[in-house]
């Protein structure tokens, strides 16, 4: 049953409107070859019984795939997000307990139709970046048996690979879900801090922790992330998605996207990931996008703060207590990540908030110039057998490009880009200012349509691009008058951070006028269905939140409306109203307002 199903949720919904088979068959499959790989794989921890599935099963009856958008979509959880009735262990069997309410996110998915498979295994109070930190056995990875699964959400991240689950949830507070993506050939996306729910997951970092989808595609998690995307009165760090960041923001992304790619960079002694990294920046190259190297140093600090510095702290106010009680009902591991916690002072803290502002401005200054940057999920991989040796220093080294995310605020996906020689998956990730996530799965799913590799859980890419232009949090403005670079209104576009993106021209339907009045001498751009010529245009892009105060301030009877271009695409611009044309000089032999100020000199 499970082999004739493409798990992907479009293919799913097909399947379920073409009555290929019903929720109630697929589930029931689905459970019975959980049940076959979990003694070999340990992903889950606690797998629903037919009694626990049949309530979520009969709410779907009399639906269809039309009436709900996950209509029969199964889905893991990660066994530290509360599911109502079921024991929530965070891996530890003394800290265990039954909520009688589900996590919000959880409680989203259910109403849109999901049907929760069960609880999946993690490192311990999820931390670790390895996935062999729990008492409920260690996970191996989906392909190479002499490698871990990638933690803190192994067995999530296994739910979806070996093909029981169309998609898991994770949790990422320092890559807890990008590095188990990359080593299991999926997509990991760590929305921006606060966009999806963390009310009823056990907090590992409270401040820092997001909830991650394992998904195969970049459009699947594009999906998910547009239906439970939430304000939520539970979670006092849930944050407002601005609609640039909605769903429609997904699509294909624009040539000239210019990508960080870090100045140090670290494999670790590495054979094969120098390559395989290399491969990715011309894949993105390909794309349209220009490759701009930046100093990395800043960001490799803020990620030595989490574990150096006193948000180790943040973690032992969870499991602290539980330590000091019981000190055996914690792995050995874990209490030696958590043990100079008690020690730290809030002079220690205060100092350390100050040093993580000062790179946190730095950062923003690299990133103020970019779309996004461009890095490896990891340095290289690390076996199962070289965990157990170090594990403390093993497990740091997956966390090397995946510590500094959340500490400085940025949105993340991380996406298949390769596998190694022996068949290992390897990735990259992409990540950006916050809010932008669907601008980063866009690019994401660029790169899975330019790679066409295997996917994870005998599932194939769906054919085509989007045909929507994909947008991040920068707004593109075309102007033709006073505003044109070096012009005097010019400073009311870069004093709103805006950055100039190409000289061009209109397509050839526009009349341009000198208007009546001034100082400053303006110009009217005006289409016209006849006798119309280019007009030379500058093209600029400024933060969308800054375009408001921006179009307030034009004056009639100029305004922003849609301006076409000489390649035939459409952007905001400067329009003139007719009636503004009293008294106005028709310029537009000169082709350009610049070139009818030099007239005039």
């Amino acid at each position: 049953m499970t082999h004739e199903f493409d798990l992907r949720l479009d293919a799913l919904k097909a399947a379920y409107l073409a009555g290929s088979t019903t929720p109630r068959q697929l589930i029931t499959a689905l459970r019975n070859k959980a049940a076959v790989l979990n003694p070999e794989f340990n992903l889950f921890i606690h797998l629903l019984s037919e009694a626990e599935l049949e309530p979520y099963l009969a709410a779907l009856d009399g639906k269809s795939a039309t009436d709900l958008p996950l209509y029969g979509v199964p889905f893991a959880i990660k066994d530290n997000i509360d599911l109502a009735g079921i024991p929530t262990t965070a891996a530890c069997p003394a800290f265990a307990y039954t909520p009688e309410q589900s996590a919000t996110l959880v409680e989203q998915l259910l109403a849109l139709g999901a049907v929760p498979l069960g609880k999946t295994n993690l490192d311990q109070f999820a931390t670790g970046l390895n996935g062999t930190r729990s008492p409920y056995g260690a996970c191996r990875n989906s392909v190479h048996p002499d490698y871990p699964s990638g933690g803190s959400s192994a067995g999530s991240s296994l739910a979806v690979a070996l093909g029981v689950a169309s998609f898991a949830l994770g949790t990422d507070t320092a890559g807890s879900g990008r590095v188990p993506a990359a080593l299991n050939n999926l997509v990991g996306l760590k929305a921006s801090k606060g966009l999806l729910s963390t009310a009823g997951v056990v907090p590992a970092c409270r401040s820092l922790d997001c909830v991650t989808y394992f998904t195969a595609t970049a459009s699947e998690a594009s999906q998910l992330l547009a239906l439970t995307v939430t304000l939520d009165p539970r979670d006092e760090y849930s944050r407002s998605n601005p609609l640039w960041n909605d769903g429609s923001a997904f699509g294909a992304p624009r040539s000239g996207f210019r990508f960080g790619v870090p100045k140090q960079l670290e494999f670790l002694g590495c054979a094969e990931s120098p390559a395989l990294f290399a491969a990715s920046i011309e894949q993105l190259k390909a794309l349209g996008g220009k490759a701009v190297e930046i100093d990395f140093a800043p960001f490799l600090e803020a990620a030595r703060l989490l574990y150096e510095g006193p948000w180790v702290a943040e973690r032992y106010s969870v499991a602290g207590a539980l330590i000091e009680a019981q000190p055996d009902a914690v792995l050995p591991v874990i209490k030696a990540v958590l043990e100079k916690a008690p020690g730290t002072s809030a002079v220690q803290l205060f100092r350390a908030q100050y040093r993580l502002q000062a790179l946190k401005a730095e950062c923003e200054r690299i990133m103020a110039k970019l779309d996004c940057v461009l890095t490896p999920a990891y340095p290289r991989p690390v076996t199962l057998a070289e965990l157990q040796a170090e594990p403390v220093a093993r497990n740091a080294d997956l966390g090397y490009y995946t510590n500094f995310m959340n500490m400085l605020d940025y949105a993340a996906v991380a996406v298949p880009a390769g596998f190694m020689a022996n068949g290992l998956p390897w990735g990259v990730t992409l990540f950006g200012r916050a809010f932008t996530d669907q601008y980063l799965l866009s690019l994401a799913a660029a790169l899975q349509r330019q790679q066409q590799l295997p996917l994870a859980g005998e599932r194939s890419l769906e054919p085509g691009a989007p045909a929507a232009i994909a947008r991040n949090d920068r707004a593109r403005l075309v102007v033709c008058g006073a505003h044109l670079d070096g012009l005097p209104l010019n400073w009311q576009l870069k004093q709103r951070g805006g950055q100039l993106v190409e000289a061009t021209q209109s397509s050839p339907d526009y009349q341009l006028y000198a208007l009546a009045g001034g100082p400053p001498l303006r110009p009217g751009m005006l289409r016209v269905a006849e006798g119309g010529v280019a007009i030379a245009v500058e093209v600029w892009e400024l933060p969308s939140a800054e375009l408001g105060s921006f179009l307030t301030g034009i004056p009639a009877p100029l305004g922003l409306g849609k301006v076409q271009l000489a390649d035939g695409s459409w952007e905001s611009g400067f329009i003139c109203e007719p009636y503004g044309l009293a008294g106005a000089v028709d310029i537009s032999h000169f082709g350009g307002w610049k070139a009818y100020l030099q007239s005039k000199a």
